[in-house]
């Protein structure tokens, strides 16, 4: 079966879209060996993450299983998770010492 999208870690909060996704579809999401779907609630581009469960506001955004960012909102599950609800906490010299 093919798969629409890949979680890269165990620890991982969002998955990546392997293709376009469209609201409403159920999504074939890779995690190790196991396959689990995840109905998507907003369109996700090609190679975008989404939510794999909800994530709360200021929770850290996991992928590769390392924190890439800070969720600025709620994310509900199968929610495209990008610049408009997640800031990065990388090199930011107003958070030094924080990450």
């Amino acid at each position: 079966m093919a798969i629409d999208a890949i979680v890269l870690h165990p620890t991982d909060n969002v998955a990546t879209a392997v293709q376009e996704l469209k609201a409403g579809q159920t999504a074939a999401v890779r995690a190790g060996t196991e396959l689990n779907y995840i109905i998507i609630e907003e369109d996700i581009p090609y190679g975008h993450k989404f939510s794999v469960r909800d994530i709360s506001l200021g929770e850290h955004i996991l992928k590769y299983g390392e924190v890439i960012g800070q969720a600025t909102a709620n994310i509900g599950r199968g929610h495209h998770a990008h610049v408009q609800n997640i800031e990065s906490l990388r090199g930011r010299g107003d958070l030094q010492g924080e990450v």
